[in-house]
């Protein structure tokens, strides 16, 4: 009996064809706008190779353009981030005879994106496929982030101002899909606004403190209501 055919990078590669499809054009925009912000060429690109986190750097370039204090910009980007640690968790326990030593690597590759698809992969999981998934999409990612500054380089002053508004129409993108999935979705953004909102103009708390307050309190207000669905749902 033939042994079960273990997918491969050149498996995890294919596969994430796909994302690369999607992330490019996505990595353009945040290029642009790094630009416009005023964030320098190498730093533009430093986000993508260090970070590799396209909401939290869209949100850090917010962030930047309204002046937030760096340590408050990469606590906020920690929040933000704190999902990641469970999908690696759970893509962690699917892999079969992968050396410790990768595993970092195979972790700070996982995006959503990658994560869903190598959820849905039948059978088993191995280091190398995980890595030609996470790094197809990793090339994209990087490779948008330099196209997109490139760009910007010669686009006219007028036109690269208006890319701020790029900022506000991506998280629309992103929470609209959440509002259509989860009625709960849409009472936890205002409320998330609101408090960042009041915390901010009422209080001795910075802007980026306020948004970590904001952002913490939100995810505990989702938490409780996905659990409260959940048990609906069972009963």
């Amino acid at each position: 009996m033939d042994r079960e055919k273990q997918p491969g990078f050149r498996d995890g590669a294919v596969d994430g064809i796909p994302i690369m499809v999607g992330y490019f054009p996505v990595a353009m925009a945040f290029g642009l706008l790094a630009k416009t912000v005023g964030v320098t060429f190498a730093d533009a690109c430093l986000f993508s190779l260090v970070v590799f986190a396209g909401a939290s750097q869209f949100m850090a370039l917010d962030l930047i353009k309204a002046g937030i204090a760096a340590v408050d910009i990469v606590l906020a980007t920690f929040l933000l981030n704190l999902r990641h640690m469970m999908m690696s968790a759970a893509l962690a326990v699917r892999l079969r005879g992968v050396r410790r030593g990768l595993l970092p690597i195979v972790a700070f590759g996982v995006t959503d994106e990658t994560f869903s698809v190598a959820s849905f992969k039948p059978g088993g999981l191995t280091a190398p496929y995980l890595l030609g998934l996470n790094g197809a999409a990793y090339v994209a990612w990087f490779g948008g982030t330099v196209a997109g500054y490139l760009v910007g380089q010669v686009l006219p002053a007028a036109v690269q101002s208006s890319l701020g508004i790029g900022l506000y129409a991506l998280f629309a993108a992103i929470l609209v899909p959440g509002l259509k999935k989860h009625a709960g979705a849409l009472a936890i953004a205002l409320l998330a606004g609101l408090l960042y909102l009041l915390l901010s103009r009422f209080t001795p708390l910075s802007s980026g403190w306020s948004l970590i307050a904001a952002i913490i309190a939100a995810a505990a207000a989702g938490l409780a209501t996905l659990k409260d669905g959940a048990g609906e749902e069972e009963a």
